[in-house]
């Protein structure tokens, strides 16, 4: 049933998730419609054609597969707002998640541990390292192009390998002082103000990095309680409704490594229904955003 017919159907505001695929995450969202209403995933385009005043629309754009920003569509986010529509992830929230500079100044803004981040920018000089670093692009993801460097070689050669990208061309890459790998993160799900899953990635045999493109693999997981504490001051730092909060085992506690605005996630991440748990926590945050407007209700008000 297409979204124009399901809206005759609910009196309910109409929720779309608006991303450019249907993957598991999205669909499944959709099936559980936060907000009571019509559902449906729509490109930007789509959603600026398709909602009203009014309605409810969740932003799920991801990296550019080149990992050279974010997917087209932050515009229409932006537009959707201005027309009366509620917007979660708004294009604020999707940069600062997706954009690793701005996720290490906001979140040391807001005083969440996380690695100390610098930019270089192609013609710089090398700095010297005072310990090991990552080198990683500012719109990373799925562990592409992300070098481990241990001392000044294994920096200049990091630096060689990514110099004809068209990434670092335009906007340089980051260095980011190195966690000690234990061979696992966790990844813990923030939907509204609530934990609502996480999960465990161990890394691949021989690989240092976590990421399941590389091999690593899943296991479900409880997190700790400042495990939570932690994911939530990172997603409210981010002014974000659904994200993913990845984060390192340190002595003591956990540092935050990334935060994901289109993070994807299967049943494994709960015990129980984990689509249904993020859409009724989206429900009981627009319930207390709508009573106490902030500015993305302002915004959608206007």
């Amino acid at each position: 049933m297409r979204a124009s017919a399901k809206r005759a159907i609910f009196s309910a505001p109409m929720f779309a998730v608006v991303a450019h695929r249907d993957t598991e995450t999205n669909l499944g969202l959709v099936a559980a419609r936060p907000g009571g209403g019509a559902a449906a995933r729509l490109t930007p385009a789509e959603a600026l054609a398709v909602l009203n005043p009014g309605d409810i629309a969740l932003g799920r754009l991801d990296v550019r597969s080149d990992v050279a920003g974010v997917e087209p569509g932050l515009w229409a986010l932006g537009r959707l707002a201005a027309s009366g529509v509620l917007v979660l992830n708004p294009p604020s929230t999707l940069l600062t998640a997706h954009d690793k500079l701005l996720t290490a100044r906001e979140l040391a803004r807001d005083g969440v541990p996380h690695p100390r981040t610098r930019l270089l920018l192609p013609g710089d000089e090398a700095p010297w390292l005072d310990g090991p670093v990552v080198l990683k692009p500012r719109f990373g993801s799925w562990g592409r192009d992300v070098h481990l460097c241990r001392d000044q070689v294994e920096l200049e050669r990091a630096l060689a390998a990514v110099s004809e990208r068209r990434w670092f061309a335009s906007q340089g890459a980051l260095l980011q002082d190195l966690v000690p790998p234990l061979g696992y993160d966790l990844r813990v799900l923030v939907a509204g103000r609530e934990v609502i899953g996480s999960i465990r990635r161990r890394a691949a045999a021989g690989e240092w990095r976590t990421n399941v493109a590389l091999g690593g693999t899943r296991e479900p997981t409880t997190p700790p309680p400042d495990a939570c504490e932690l994911a939530l001051a990172a997603a409210a730092a981010a002014g974000g409704s659904l994200v993913g909060v990845d984060m390192l085992p340190v002595d003591g506690g956990w540092v935050v490594l990334e935060l994901n605005g289109a993070v994807d996630f299967t049943p494994a991440y709960a015990s129980g229904d984990v689509f249904n748990s993020a859409a009724r926590a989206l429900d009981r945050a627009l319930a207390v955003a709508l009573r106490e407007p902030g500015p993305e209700v302002v915004a959608a008000e206007a």
